[in-house]
């Protein structure tokens, strides 16, 4: 038996072939297909009874559109619609199209939402078509930094719609609030956009406003909160996260005067160890987490003390952090034991615009203010289709009318 010891060179364009992506696309194809000809043939279904003078069908089908290349995540995939004649004359024609191939589609939706991906993840206009290429092979055309020039002005369209979209029937029962600092040009300070993210009677978060602020003053922030107002969120919400920053409490205060305040412990443990040295602060960050983990109040207030004994005498300054927001760091036992992993960090603001920074980052000073809070604001909304609801929806009613909680528990009051 002979073996063929030749070297192969690799292919130029740098795709081999791939039989198994060759029979993927070949397999959406004839699932496409089928899903059109299901619908065709109950649109056939539907008009069968009516006839011509002549006993003729009034609809019928009368060949195929030109074939057209969608571009999905596994490559174009070619496809042909029918069409239908209809033969009645004097009314408005009848025309065949598919629900889930739009007479104009060139783009499955899951492409259209990878763009804004990679632009927000750092690849550059000018690398589109390469990174592209290399996803969903050579034949991924169409996608030029022009493409991205009109996704980022779609961005701004969107986020004003949005922001003037009515909330007269939510209610939020939790709301997240932070001030994100990024840099869209070299020459200008940072931007700071305010960011308040909500959950809602279903369990459900989302992105609830989002601002260019003046850095992170009441004044700002007081504007913020009064547009949600203004667009009809009727209740206040029963509870508030946030880091320490003075100007969003103080509004809170103002427009929405019975909400509760917790402090981000992600962001005290940082500010506290932060006034400590290095060498002290794997030690003292353990400490900290004795606070916030602890399964009662009672218990998280001693290990409170605990921390206070140990460090006070030699770094009042930490301490001094700690201490000053103590009663707004321990609010969370009083909620459902279910809601605390949600409610003791503002972490889904945090997380987000990471990416942001990763971004702005990236692309070199390229960004105006305008553009980096549409961009921010569109990765947002990407981001918050994978949030998590609040587990314990159950308990959910129980905050809404009010029911007492202690150490996560339901507080049941003894009969006089």
């Amino acid at each position: 038996m002979h073996n063929d010891t030749t070297p192969r060179l690799p292919d130029p364009s740098g795709f081999g072939s791939d039989p198994f992506t060759d029979i993927l696309r070949h397999g959406a194809r004839k699932l496409i297909e089928q899903a059109i000809q299901a619908e065709l043939t109950t649109l056939l279904a539907a008009f069968s009874t009516e006839k011509l003078e002549d006993g003729r069908a009034r609809l019928v089908r009368h060949g195929y559109l030109p074939e057209r290349e969608v571009l999905t995540g596994i490559g174009p995939v070619a496809v042909k619609v029918p069409r239908v004649r209809d033969r009645k004359s004097g009314e408005e024609k009848i025309t065949f199209t598919p629900s889930i191939l739009p007479r104009y589609l060139r783009k499955a939706k899951s492409v259209e939402e990878l763009l804004p991906w990679l632009y927000l993840k750092g690849v550059s206009t000018g690398d589109f078509s390469e990174a592209l290429a290399a996803l969903l092979g050579p034949n991924a055309n169409g996608l030029s930094a022009t493409t991205i020039t009109r996704l980022k002005a779609g961005w701004w369209n969107d986020y004003e719609a949005w922001q003037k979209r009515d909330l007269g029937n939510r209610r939020f029962l939790y709301i997240w609030a932070d001030g994100v600092y990024f840099k869209p040009r070299m020459a200008e300070e940072k931007q700071c956009v305010l960011v308040i993210v909500g959950a809602d009677e279903y369990g459900r978060k989302e992105l609830l406003a989002m601002t260019d602020g003046f850095r992170e003053s009441t004044e700002s922030w007081r504007e913020l909160l009064l547009d949600l107002r203004r667009r009809g969120l009727k209740h206040d919400p029963k509870l508030a996260i946030g880091d320490g920053a003075l100007g969003f409490w103080t509004a809170l205060r103002e427009v929405f005067a019975i909400t509760r305040e917790q402090r981000c412990w992600v962001h005290k443990t940082m500010n506290v160890l932060n006034a400590l040295p290095k060498s002290l602060q794997d030690k003292a960050k353990g400490h900290l987490h004795d606070i916030w983990q602890a399964e009662t109040k009672a218990q998280a207030n001693a290990a409170f003390d605990f921390f206070v004994e140990t460090y006070g005498v030699k770094w009042g300054k930490a301490v001094g952090k700690l201490v000053k927001d103590r009663d707004a760091l321990l609010t969370f036992y009083d909620f459902p034991a279910e809601h605390w992993k949600h409610i003791r960090t503002s972490n889904p603001i945090e997380s987000t615009f990471a990416t942001v920074r990763h971004r702005t980052r990236r692309s070199k000073g390229c960004l105006s203010r305008k553009t980096g809070l549409a961009m921010a604001f569109r990765l947002m909304i990407s981001a918050q289709r994978k949030w998590r609801k609040l587990d314990g929806q159950n308990r959910i009613p129980e905050i809404i009318q009010g029911v007492e909680f202690r150490d996560g528990l339901r507080h049941i009051q003894a009969a006089a």
